[in-house]
């Protein structure tokens, strides 16, 4: 049997939300901007945690990552926040730190951050 959508008879493959394959996507927007400082932290751990020398991430692992958050999570994350979130996946996959150690951190640095706000 022929897939209307592809013209393959082959096996018929998921697609994720990652996959447009052809169909219109959202339009990228191409200009050059100075990254925030947390985009700039994600990509330096990026930087220290894929070495081959360290062993903490590959870069299949953060590329499956990605392509396994859902449709509503993968289409309204901007792309650092694809990267931090299959950075975290990873290293709670691996054993590098528990669900309950990353909320705990995430808990105390969103206090942290309120508190510099206030007058």
């Amino acid at each position: 049997m022929q897939d209307q959508q592809t013209g393959s008879s082959g096996p018929r493959h998921p697609v994720g939300p990652h996959d447009v394959g052809g169909r219109p996507g959202p339009m990228m927007i191409k200009d050059e901007h100075e990254h925030a400082l947390w985009e700039r932290r994600v990509d330096a751990m990026m930087m220290l945690l894929t070495p081959p020398s360290r062993k903490l991430l590959i870069l299949d692992e953060l590329r499956r990552n990605i392509e396994a958050l859902g449709p509503g999570a993968y289409e309204h994350m901007e792309y650092y926040e694809r990267w931090i979130a299959a950075i975290a996946a990873a290293m709670i996959d691996r054993g590098v730190v528990t669900s309950d150690e990353l909320g705990r951190k995430m808990a105390e640095i969103e206090t942290r951050c309120s508190a510099e706000q206030e007058p």
